[in-house]
């Protein structure tokens, strides 16, 4: 690693500083500069070259497991782990995924507000004094389905409820 430093900076700095700073000797890094790269580093680079090009053709929006699916899927074999390290090393990141929520309430209209008759008072002294609606939608394999239902304050059951309507899921493009 003080190596890498040390030919990192050698076009800054003289190599003999950049040694006797590090702690290496000047012999010690000649040395390491002219070895050849170890079978592993060669297999590295091979590897994150297709790493790279796996990232790019998913739009960038492929993690470690999913790219590492994708290189088993096209026949090439490396651990997860090892494909997660070389992701990360070299600041090879995947999207993360995008917060879905559902926008209800538009509040910049110029329509009329109910006046707010509970003032926060959030009990009731007896049972139907008092009635709370909530609307809710739910993901199906069929598409969204809204629901609104009634709750009585006092005991805190729904009283009523029904299904709106039923939103068709999104059609692939073709």
């Amino acid at each position: 690693m003080k190596c890498r430093v040390v030919e990192d900076g050698r076009n800054a700095w003289p190599v003999q500083q950049l040694c006797r700073g590090l702690g290496v000797s000047t012999a010690g890094d000649y040395a390491w500069r002219s070895r050849p790269q170890s079978k592993r580093a060669v297999e590295d680079r091979a590897l994150l070259d297709d790493i790279r090009q796996t990232h790019a053709n998913s739009g960038g929006r492929y993690g470690s497991p999913r790219v590492h699916a994708a290189l088993r899927a096209h026949g090439r074999k490396a651990g997860r782990g090892r494909v997660e390290h070389l992701m990360r090393r070299h600041g090879v990141r995947g999207l993360g995924a995008q917060r879905r929520r559902g926008q209800t309430t538009d509040s910049r209209h110029a329509f009329p507000v109910a006046p707010n008759r509970l003032n926060r008072q959030f009990t009731a002294a007896a049972p139907h004094q008092v009635w709370l609606a909530d609307l809710t939608y739910i993901a199906t394999g069929e598409g969204w389905l809204d629901m609104a239902a009634i709750i009585d304050l006092h005991t805190r059951k729904i009283v009523g409820w029904a299904r709106l309507a039923k939103v068709p899921a999104a059609k692939p493009l073709e």
